[in-house]
């Protein structure tokens, strides 16, 4: 399994930036796909999480209401849409794949492939 992230960048608090996680070598019928941040020096913290089945979703208490996970099954293809930014969300992002959610999906163990990280800033 490949995990491709992409679409970090440098964005202005208030601003928006959608990341991407192209993902290929898995059958994705039920599988859960996540995402996850980590700070230097912090332990890694869950962002959000979709089943690829029913496409039910999951996000953490500090972007509830500012971030969106979808996905595109035509191209494998699961996004992090991130709005209204802050200084805080300044991470470097990572994008997992797991066989499914049924512990939750919003713990590290529940996923076994990992994709690269995309770093995200966000200036005050």
């Amino acid at each position: 399994v490949q995990l491709q992230a992409y679409g970090g960048g440098l964005v202005q608090a208030g601003g928006s930036l959608r990341l991407s996680c192209a993902a290929s070598g898995r059958t994705f019928g039920n599988s859960c796909m996540g995402w996850f941040r980590q700070v230097p020096g912090k332990e890694r913290e869950f962002v959000a999480y979709i089943d690829w089945g029913d496409i039910s979703t999951g996000y953490g208490d500090s972007v509830k209401g500012r971030f969106t996970i979808s996905r595109d099954n035509t191209k494998n293809t699961v996004y992090l849409r991130m709005d209204s930014l802050k200084p805080e969300d300044t991470a470097v992002y990572y994008c997992a794949s797991g066989p499914d959610c049924g512990l939750g999906g919003t713990a590290e163990y529940e996923y076994d492939y990992w994709g690269q990280g995309t770093l995200v800033t966000v200036s005050s």
